[in-house]
């Protein structure tokens, strides 16, 4: 970049390399001390980190370090999520084995991070492909297997033909696989399954007890887990037990027709039954390959079919017609419900499509109900009318008593359901955490001994983009059963990668014990973690299965914690505008003029909105060439100044040129005092201590002292208690501002004011450690201090300095604000009376008008009432 600017280069390697050489951020157990725990969320190692990455990882950084100066003891670790299904699709494309590709990302990636300068403790590292790692996964499900939470059953799957696996319900978009865009056909597959269910009531009731997590997070688990209290009530299909859920039990008169899941067991037996089976068929397999999401949202078309069957109501004997209908999902209930379009929006609306009865049996106090006449669903409390034991009574009230008419006679009971789901963890694909059971004729489902753990990947599989790779190693499959000693076979199904995620920051605790996941008084220390960060994408599959995995380990006395997280940090993404031309597609900048032309065709662009970064829109920022061009630290400045944290940022060429010219000026400044601050740096250090004391000062020194505690404040603040970090840069930066208006000739000039210059210098240097932390570190040095910034105490503020000697007083005509004046905290009523009377201007707008009151409140305004 040329000598004008600072050598950022050579400065980073320099420190990263003494930092390295030192085990500078290397932690120890030390119960002596108090902890703090803070996490990023760890990467998927794809070969090469992004900038989003960059923005996780700095706002940790900086909270990590400031921690660590403020006197905790910081495990700050870093590791991999190693498995996935990418790695596998990398062997078949390029012919190498996932662990060799794995590694080789790893590798690259790890450079990348060190290279910006994080304070990870490397010792620590963990990968989840590791048999020392995965090894306890296997151990934890063996014990869930004992407790009878994994189980095997048959369950109907999503299925993705390409990349031969079975997808959760949240990986089908559009009906379409999440990661290829293949469609998504549905399978009959026995499968393993995690009973989180049996945690579902103290997962909703422990999110009341984490004030530290975004409301925003909290709901979306609620809603996720879905609980609501209710009756199952027994409707009749072909004399058979038909049972439906609702909540609504007070406008079960009112049912005119049923509505069953596309995916209900019985619709097979209803469209081998049926005349019109093809239509049936055709109907039910499209609807299946819809997004559920969307399926089930307000605004959605209603779509169904007639089955040809009726159902009986069992309270008032009506047969109603059944349908298949796309929005009712088998997640929730029973995969069957009353409908009431009366009474629900949603059923009106699908009545009204199909010409289905409507019924009223909760009536407006106010106005008679006409379903004749009814333009929308009434769906407020009245009384209920045609309902049988409940006719006349508030709806309300309704339901309690009709629960218990029910459940007397017979037709049902109360219950409480959930929209959670067991967590079905099999994967048809190699390149994850191998399930430890084998299949013996004689015994059936067998466990793997805990002591033949780890059941490890094998190398002899074949990549050919087919059937589970692991069924081609006839080394792994054939085996002997641990019960009988005969010929077995194992699973050849590897867990759902989210159980590797599931407990890695109780691994971090204890990285390399081999006897359980992890050294319980290493748990007890370190755990929960203090400070967790990641995107908003993992608030509920991720953090819900973490969370899970914590109360289980809980449970079986690994950890004395009920929540593995106490506050949550979910940071925005970054975005970028793109550039699109007609004729070539999406451009990179680089192929689009200064006028806005395609530079290979000089067609007019079209400027994208801002949108999330993404390769196909051309619109991705390397932070290897941030790095390249302008260093660590301005890529580390910029990322944390552009925007609040959980804010979305939008990406500037020119915000990064900014941070830039900041760390020049920076570096600039301190070029020219160098010498000054070697000389004094043993007075300087006497002067930090005294002035937190009860220290007086006037003229400059009290200036300049004001600007440093105001500044100090600020920045603590803004970090501690609000994560404000871009405002916390902000006031340093204005900090910066003061120093350069400074006459330097008037600070040397007396003594004290010139230690309070030099104070005021190193105390921007500890301020901005945490977020820039290569130059501070160099200039650190080159100022006389041998000590390295990371060990040092945060600073104090001296409360009394951070108060200006002068307030900005509002003076107002009949409430309204005329003028600002600066005067002296503090000044008595009748001064600041005369002094807001002989303001020019405030004299001019009274003009001969009447004074009638004059109101004053000290430090604040002065309201002439005229």
């Amino acid at each position: 970049m040329g000598s004008k600017f600072y050598p950022y280069e050579e400065i980073e390697l320099k420190w990263q390399k003494e930092w390295e050489r030192v085990k500078l951020f290397k932690t120890e157990r030390d119960d002596s001390r108090e902890k703090f725990y803070c996490l990023e969320m760890f990467p998927y190692p794809s070969g090469k980190i992004h900038v989003g990455h960059v923005r996780n990882y700095s706002i940790g950084d900086v909270i990590a370090r400031y921690k660590r100066m403020r006197g905790y003891n910081v495990l700050h670790p870093i590791g991999w999520d190693a498995f996935g299904l990418p790695a596998e699709n990398a062997a078949i494309e390029r012919n190498i084995h996932p662990a060799k590709w794995t590694r080789s990302n790893i590798s690259n990636m790890k450079n990348q991070l060190k290279r910006l300068g994080f304070s990870y403790d490397w010792d620590r590292e963990i990968a989840t492909y590791m048999p020392e790692y995965y090894r306890w996964n296997q151990w934890i499900f063996l014990q869930m297997y004992k407790k009878g939470l994994a189980y095997k059953k048959e369950a109907a799957v999503n299925f993705c033909p390409k990349c031969n696996t079975v997808l959760a319900n949240e990986q089908v978009e559009d009906g379409k696989c999440w990661r290829c865009g293949t469609e998504v056909v549905e399978k009959e597959l026995s499968q393993w399954f995690i009973k989180i269910t049996d945690y579902a009531e103290e997962l909703l009731e422990y999110l009341d007890k984490l004030p530290g997590w975004p409301e925003r997070v909290k709901l979306m688990q609620k809603n996720w887990i879905g609980r609501s209290e209710g009756v199952l009530v027994n409707f009749k299909l072909d004399g058979k037990d038909f049972p439906i859920f609702t909540t609504r039990p007070d406008t079960i008169y009112g049912v005119t027709f049923m509505a069953i899941a596309p995916e209900h067991p019985i619709v097979e037996e209803i469209i081998q039954e049926a005349d019109n089976k093809e239509e049936l068929k055709a109907f039910v397999d499209r609807v299946k390959r819809e997004d559920k999401i969307k399926r089930s949202s307000e605004d959605y078309e209603k779509e169904g079919i007639f089955t040809g069957k009726y159902v009986l109501n069992p309270l008032n004997g009506e047969k109603v017609p059944l349908y298949i209908a796309n929005f009712v999902l088998m997640e929730y209930g029973t995969g069957a419900i009353m409908a009431v379009p009366g009474h629900d929006q949603r059923d009106f609306e699908f009545a009204k499509k199909y010409g289905l009865p409507i019924k009223v049996v909760i009536q407006n106090r106010d106005r008679s109900l006409n379903p004749e006449t009814m333009k929308e669903a009434y769906v407020d409390d009245g009384i209920n009318v045609d309902s049988g034991p409940i006719t006349g009574m508030p709806n309300r009230e309704g339901i309690e008593k009709i629960i218990d008419y029910i459940e007397e006679k017979g037709l049902g009971r109360r219950t409480v359901n959930y929209r959670l789901k067991d967590w079905l963890i099999s994967r048809q694909r190699y390149w994850g955490t191998p399930i430890p059971v084998v299949y013996c004729e004689k015994c059936g489902i067998v466990p793997v001994d805990e002591d033949d753990l780890p059941v490890i990947l094998p190398e002899d599989v074949e990549f050919t983009g087919g059937d589970n790779p692991l069924k081609s190693s006839k080394s792994f499959v054939e085996t002997k059963c641990p019960k009988c000693g005969g010929e077995a076979v194992r699973e050849t199904d590897t867990m759902d990668t989210f159980v590797d995620s599931s407990w890695y920051f109780e691994r971090y605790c204890s990285p390399y014990y081999d006897r359980l996941p992890f050294r319980r008084e290493d748990v007890d220390y370190w755990m929960n973690v203090d400070q967790y960060i990641g995107g908003i994408e993992h608030a509920i599959l991720h953090l819900l299965y973490a969370r899970f995995f914590t109360k289980f380990l809980r449970d079986i006395g690994l950890v004395d914690v009920d929540e593995p997280f106490e506050r949550l940090l979910t940071q925005g993404m970054v975005t970028k505008e793109s550039y699109y031309c007609e004729e070539h597609g999406y451009l990179f900048p680089s192929e689009v003029s200064d006028d806005l032309k395609c530079r290979k065709c000089d067609r007019p662009v079209t400027v994208g909105r801002v949108e999330k970064m993404s390769k196909s829109k051309k619109n991705v920022i390397d932070p290897d060439d941030i790095v390249k061009r302008y260093g660590a630290d301005t890529a580390r400045l910029f990322i944390l100044f552009a925007s609040p944290p959980e804010k979305d940022l939008e990406w500037s060429e020119s915000g990064v040129e900014g941070a830039f010219r900041f760390l020049n000026r920076l570096y600039k400044l301190f070029e020219g005092i160098t010498d000054s601050f070697k000389e004094k740096i043993e007075d300087v250090n006497r002067y930090s201590a005294q002035i937190l004391k009860d220290y007086s000062s006037e003229g400059l020194e009290k200036e300049i002292l004001y600007n440093i505690n105001k500044t100090i404040k600020k920045v603590t603040d803004d970090i501690e208690e609000r994560f404000h970090l871009n405002t916390a840069i902000a006031s340093i930066m204005e900090l910066l501002n003061y120093y350069y208006s400074l006459e330097m000739d008037r600070v040397k000039s007396e003594e004290k004011s010139f230690l309070a210059y030099l104070y005021g210098l190193k105390i921007i240097l500890m301020l901005l450690s945490p977020f820039v932390p290569h130059i501070t570190e160099e200039l650190w040095h080159n100022a006389g201090f041998k000590t390295y910034l990371f060990n040092e105490r945060w600073p104090e503020y001296n409360s009394a300095y951070t108060k200006s000697d002068t307030i900005t007083l509002v003076v107002q005509i009949n409430g309204k604000l005329r003028a600002r004046v600066e005067v002296e905290r503090d000044t008595d009523r009748e001064k600041l009376k005369d002094i807001a009377l002989n303001n020019d201007r405030i004299k001019g707008l009274i003009g001969d008008k009447e004074i009638k009151k004059i109101i004053v409140v000290p430090n604040k305004l002065v309201n002439i009432v005229v």
